[in-house]
C-alpha cells in the first residue's frame, strides 16, 4: 500500500509533466466495473443562479459522460474480476444546508454516511458507487492540511475502503478555472476524479504509478471535447499517450 497516494486535480499552474515513462500497473484492489453516481450539491446557493443553472448542466454531463467514449478508454484496465462498462447518473439532490467557510475532509465524510444514513432519496452504496459533493463559491476545503484553490482543485477518496466519493470545491480561483468556463473547468476536474475512482478506488490499490499516481494526474489539464462537453484526456497504457 502507498503511503500518501496523489489523489487530487493539482491547480493547473503546478500541473507537471509525467517523470519518465508512465506506466500504470495493478495493485489487485477493487475497481468500479460499473460505476453509479449519485450527486450532492451542497448548500442553498445552488438554488440560486447562476448555480442553479449549473447544477442541471452538471446532471447533463453525468448523465451523458457515464455511457460515452470516456468510460470505453476504460475498459483497458479491466481485470479478471472487474469488467469496466458504463456507469449510470443514479440520482442528485440540493443540500440547502450550509456548509461551513472552510469544511474539512472528515466533515464532507460525515455528511455523505448521514445522508445515505437518513434521506431515502438518497441512492445507498453498493460496490460500485461513487458520491460527488459539490461546494458552493466561497468554501474552501481542508485535506490533510492542504486547501483548494491554494494546492488543489478536486479529490476523490475512500471511507473504510468501501464507500467512495469524489468532492469538487466551486472553481474560482484562476488555478481551478484554468482559463476555462466555470462549467468547462467543473467537467475537466469531475472526469478526471470520475475516472481515477474507477480505476483506483481506493487510492493506491488499484491502477498506479509511484511516481506519477492515478490515470488522471498523468494527463492533468488535458482536455478534448466529447459532444457538447469537456473532458479531461486520460493516460492509456495500451497507446502510451493520454488520450
Amino acid at each position: 500500500m502507498i503511503a500518501n497516494p496523489i489523489r487530487v486535480v493539482p491547480l493547473r499552474t503546478e500541473a507537471a509533466a509525467p517523470v519518465g515513462a508512465p506506466r500504470l500497473t495493478y495493485r489487485g484492489g477493487a475497481l468500479l466495473a460499473s460505476v453509479q453516481v449519485f450527486l450532492f450539491f451542497w448548500g442553498d446557493a445552488w438554488q440560486q443562479d447562476p448555480q442553479l443553472g449549473l447544477v442541471q448542466q452538471v446532471n447533463d454531463f453525468f448523465e451523458f459522460v457515464l455511457t460515452s467514449p470516456l468510460m470505453d478508454q476504460m475498459a483497458e484496465y479491466s481485470v479478471q474480476d472487474f469488467t469496466i462498462g458504463p456507469g449510470a447518473r443514479t440520482g442528485a439532490i440540493v443540500l440547502t444546508t450550509a456548509p461551513p467557510a472552510t469544511v474539512q475532509d472528515a466533515a464532507i465524510q460525515q455528511l455523505i454516511q448521514e445522508e445515505i444514513a437518513s434521506d431515502p432519496a438518497v441512492s445507498q452504496p453498493t460496490s460500485n458507487s461513487l458520491y460527488y459533493v459539490f461546494l458552493p463559491p466561497g468554501v474552501t476545503v481542508d485535506l490533510d492540511g492542504s486547501s483548494s484553490c491554494v494546492s488543489f482543485c478536486g479529490y476523490h477518496s475512500d471511507i473504510d475502503g468501501n464507500l467512495f466519493y469524489a468532492v469538487m470545491p466551486y472553481p474560482e480561483c484562476a488555478g481551478c478555472t484554468g482559463g476555462l468556463a466555470i462549467l468547462d473547468a467543473l467537467t475537466s476536474t469531475s472526469s478526471h476524479e470520475l475516472c481515477e475512482a474507477v480505476t483506483d478506488p481506493v487510492p493506491g490499490q488499484g491502477w498506479y504509478d509511484d511516481q506519477n499516481g492515478e490515470i488522471g494526474d498523468i494527463c492533468a489539464w488535458q482536455t478534448k471535447r466529447l459532444g457538447a462537453h469537456l473532458v479531461q484526456l486520460e493516460w492509456s497504457n495500451a497507446q502510451g499517450q493520454c488520450v
